[in-house]
């Protein structure tokens, strides 16, 4: 599943059910967000509690996370106000099930579905060159999504208010079928202005019109790299995890190991994620060179494996540099890809093949194995 996809179960996805995302969610913040006198919540921490059938209820944010519920609360809720920032680029899911025909060739030839499985691996990794390199496949990639929204959305107002002024993939790509249909919807108001102020029993938007609401939903993201274990992890230098990125941004070698931090292995640590296909490839390929740097230790007899900092420092320069021209770091957005300092501390810039053959060999040399004494290890090369 890329990262700009969303779990075919959200269809079927009732509003009250949690949506799980990595790192902690992004506060809500701002100017009266603690006056408010009724129930409101963020959408990773749903509140089962609140029935909003028959309410008016507000939702802040049209990312990932809106893009799921907002259908489904539209169903139920008397009036939906949405409040968009910056409108994202959707495109269609086109999601179907399979024909019995197909279940049957399939039974008869496995070999069949592996070949549509390998099609939609190598399709998902023909993207990022419109993600990275632009041009005709990125312009081509921008028609596919605006002739969905002309065909879901047919107000030509509501369909200005959601078209995007920034390159697509820029920010995370919705994939719906749904999300654009529900704005249309008669109980469903799209504000297209951010939101300036909470009062008691409203929203304000940054236009100053007051929107009376009886709850608030917050789709306002989260903080990937902000990992609640890094506030707990403390270094061989007596500094947690957290401490040390808070320095100079989230940074790994490979995104698995980190100078300082003996023997801690990170899955889907800084720039694994991806904005074009499944990060359980990058998940399987980390978990192959943690085997194989676990491996290195039991042969050495090694108490302590650490990355040396002028390798992870090397690695993460050329890293960045790959970013640099993407549509990620250029594509005239802010997005929770890059951090406060503009640091992308999330992607992977390139292939996902790229990832796969860069892991298949633990790099040793790059490593220091000590003994359980702290002494290095002779011979570990």
């Amino acid at each position: 599943m890329a990262a700009g996809d969303q779990p075919r179960a959200a269809h079927r996805r009732g509003p009250g059910q949690r949506l799980r995302r990595p790192g902690r969610a992004a506060p809500a913040r701002g100017p009266g967000t603690a006056d408010f006198r009724g129930p409101s919540f963020h959408s990773a921490r749903w509140d089962h509690a609140v029935d909003l059938t028959g309410k008016r209820v507000a939702v802040v944010g049209t990312g990932a996370s809106a893009a799921q519920f907002v259908p489904e609360l539209q169903r139920t809720a008397a009036r939906v106000v949405v409040f968009q920032r910056t409108p994202p680029w959707v495109i269609a899911r086109a999601d179907r099930a399979h024909t019995p025909r197909e279940q049957a060739l399939f039974r008869r030839l496995p070999a069949a579905q592996r070949l549509v499985r390998t099609g939609q691996y190598w399709s998902r990794e023909a993207r990022p060159r419109a993600l990275i390199g632009g041009g005709l496949l990125r312009r081509l990639f921008e028609r596919q999504s605006l002739r969905t929204l002309q065909r879901q959305v047919p107000d030509p107002e509501l369909r200005a208010q959601l078209t995007p002024d920034y390159a697509i993939g820029c920010k995370r790509v919705i994939v719906s079928d749904d999300y654009l249909p529900a704005l249309t919807r008669p109980n469903v108001e799209l504000v297209a202005s951010p939101v300036a102020e909470v009062r008691a029993h409203s929203v304000v938007d940054a236009d100053g019109t007051e929107h009376e609401v009886d709850a608030i939903v917050y789709g306002t993201g989260f903080r990937v790299m902000d990992l609640p274990l890094a506030h707990r992890l403390t270094g061989r230098e007596g500094r947690t995890l957290s401490e040390r990125w808070a320095e100079g941004g989230a940074q790994a070698h490979r995104g698995t190991t980190v100078a300082g931090f003996p023997n801690l292995f990170l899955l889907l640590g800084p720039n694994t994620v991806l904005g074009h296909s499944s990060v359980v490839l990058m998940i399987e390929a980390q978990i192959g060179y943690v085997l194989a740097a676990l491996g290195a230790m039991e042969r050495a007899g090694a108490g302590a494996l650490e990355v040396r900092r002028p390798a992870q420092d090397a690695y993460n320069a050329q890293l960045q540099a790959a970013l640099t021209d993407t549509v990620w770091n250029a594509g005239g957005c802010r997005s929770w890809y890059r951090d406060e300092h503009g640091r992308n501390v999330t992607l992977w810039p390139t292939h996902t093949l790229t990832f796969l053959r860069q892991m298949r060999r633990f790099d040793a040399a790059f490593y220091e194995l000590r003994t359980a004494r702290r002494e290095a290890v002779v011979g570990a090369r």
